[in-house]
């Protein structure tokens, strides 16, 4: 059913042959239920959500090839969280009394996988940076060079939804943020996280014309206490072993920073049979800082059949997309303040007027490492009581787009 449907995602729920479906799609792999009643769907969603993070937590990450290296790990942990197919447990504190089974850790790393974003370790010249793969393994690792430590892991994640018009103002803005933490540590009693002291909700608490850190609502995990945020700003949580996240925000409208990227696009019609697309682009971030992984993808008319482009640097590539109807341009390392261009020439036969009409909107794709766009910061991160031994404690931010396209 899911192979003979058009398009890429097929619906959540699917019924066949009186047997109800019920899917989600993580790490490129489908988690599907199926039952013969009539439950609640969501409830079975939250669940198989639940089950690929465990299995995240277990393995060490998500991909076809450690769901084969674990089979028998991801079946016991299934054991113990369904019982004749009610479901029992989804608790890593409880199930970590029944697992035996040890993870054989294959050690991905994709920039694509949002739970490897950030970046630790790569090309900085920081000196106390973890490596990239450091926080991908199993929280029940005993052996290996890993296995030892004692280690938490906070990510603070923003993404960025913009719709520019084609005067250059902003039409829509959008953040979606959250701090996520990812815990090797056997035990700890309570994690005190600190955020910016300055840090308001919603517009009624800005005080004065101090430059506040900004955000229009947030909701945390249920086993945040909240008693010392309202004044101090500090989130107490008793984090479990594996990965949660313990708070969600958003900010719409208005952002606090410039945009990261400004693009000037020219179309126009060259001899009978050719459309001109010239892309100046232009990185707004810092001096210091580098976008990655940046790549605008441009509509062409429905008939083009070849393009020929000039890159303003050797290691951009560009190509046409003759299936999606689209040119890609792919910018691996993007320095703040630089400007590049492109100068694309696409072969469209029969070319008319209204032909130019369907080159655009621009959408891109980047991501920020070390940087978020509301400006919201980890303090400090405080382990009580104080961990025997040494514990390692990282941060790191990161933004990315989530939707960020450019009309013409």
């Amino acid at each position: 059913m899911v192979t003979a449907l058009s398009g890429d995602q097929p619906p959540v729920v699917m019924t066949h042959k009186d047997l109800h479906f019920i899917h989600v799609k993580q790490g490129g792999l489908y988690w599907v239920a199926s039952t013969k009643t009539n439950p609640s769907p969501f409830t079975l969603i939250e669940f198989l959500n639940r089950f690929a993070g465990l299995t995240k937590d277990y393995c060490g990450s998500l991909s076809e090839k450690s769901v084969r290296m674990n089979f028998a790990l991801i079946y016991e942990l299934l054991d113990e969280m369904v019982d004749y197919g009610y479901i029992q447990t989804a608790s890593t504190d409880i199930l970590k009394n029944f697992i035996q089974t040890e993870a054989v850790s294959s050690k991905p790393f994709s920039l694509f996988d949002l739970s490897n974003v950030g970046l630790f370790g790569a090309e900085t010249q920081q000196s106390k940076v973890a490596p990239s793969v450091a926080a991908s393994r199993p929280i029940m690792s005993n052996r290996g060079e890993q296995g030892g430590k004692n280690e938490i892991f906070v990510d603070v994640i923003e993404r960025l939804s913009v719709v520019i018009g084609s005067n250059g103002v902003i039409m829509k803005s959008d953040i979606q943020g959250e701090i996520r933490i990812k815990c090797f540590l056997p035990t700890c009693s309570e994690m005190r996280i600190g955020l910016n002291e300055e840090l308001s909700i919603g517009k009624s608490q800005l005080k004065g014309y101090s430059s506040a850190v900004r955000i229009d609502e947030c909701r945390f995990h249920q086993a945040v206490k909240l008693d010392e945020f309202d004044n101090f700003r500090i989130l107490k949580v008793c984090p479990s072993q594996g990965e949660q996240t313990v708070m969600q925000y958003q900010l719409c409208d208005e952002l606090p920073c410039a945009l990261p990227f400004q693009l000037f696009p020219s179309v126009e019609k060259d001899y009978v049979n050719r459309v001109l697309i010239f892309l100046k682009l232009r990185c707004d971030l810092p001096p210091k800082s580098t976008a990655l992984n940046v790549s605008i993808t441009v509509p062409v008319p429905k008939g083009s059949v070849s393009m020929s482009q000039e890159l303003s640097s050797p290691d951009q590539t560009a190509e046409l997309q003759t299936k999606n109807k689209a040119l890609l341009w792919e910018i691996p390392r993007f320095p703040g303040g630089a400007q590049l261009s492109a100068l694309f020439k696409v072969d469209v036969p029969g070319l008319s007027s209204a032909s130019l009409l369907e080159v655009g909107p621009v959408s891109m794709s980047f991501e920020l490492p070390k940087q978020t766009c509301t400006g919201l910061q980890i303090r400090f991160l405080r382990l009580s009581p104080t961990q025997t031994g040494l514990s390692h404690r990282w941060v790191r931010y990161v933004s990315h787009s989530d939707s960020y396209t450019i009309r013409i």
